[in-house]
Parts: structure tokens; sequence; C-alpha cells
């Protein structure tokens, strides 16, 4: 009766394994369907309900975003936008299309 009890954490333990890809950690290419650099995808930015400044990309599948900030390390509230607004065509640059 104490075997069934491992049964579990065995099945756990490979759908965790099946989990990754085997492929590097490279943050800087889309594992999407056309898999190329993020630098071939349009970037937009959104505006945060404080005012500051994201980078946004969306290319149909997958979506990135990150904080804009200066050569200090702070944010950039560049009033590009109103807040929770979107400035820019950061849906282009991918072959799958967004409906929104």
């Amino acid at each position: 009766m104490t075997k069934l009890k491992f049964v579990p954490l065995i099945i756990a333990g490979l759908t965790l394994a099946a989990c990754g890809d085997g492929l590097p950690a490279d943050k800087t290419v889309d594992r999407g369907t056309d898999r190329k650099d993020l630098s071939q995808l349009q970037a937009g930015i959104w505006v945060d309900p404080n005012g500051c400044d994201h980078w946004i990309i969306d290319d149909g599948v997958e979506g990135y975003l990150s904080a804009r900030l200066d050569k200090y390390g702070k944010p950039v509230c560049s009033g590009v936008a109103q807040p929770t607004y979107t400035a820019g065509d950061f849906k282009r640059g991918s072959r799958i299309g967004d409906p929104n």
C-alpha cells in the first residue's frame, strides 16, 4: 500500500520534466511559431496608471512588456499617451494576426 503513495509524485515529476523544451534560455529570441530575434519586432509604448512608460511588443501569440528606463535606471514618464493607453504600432512584425 505504501508504494501507491509514490505514484502521484512520480507522475508529477515526469510532468514537470516535460515542461522544458530543451532550448537555451535566450530571452532575445521569440519562441513562437515564427521564432525570430525580438529586435525584428516593432515595439510600442504602454503607459501605466501612474503615467510611466513600458515597452510593449505583441506578436499575436506571445506578448512582451518591460519598463522603459533612463540611463540611470529610473522610470521614464514621457506623457506620450494617456494612462492605460498605448502608442505605436506594437503589433507589427509578425505574420500572426491579432483580432484586437
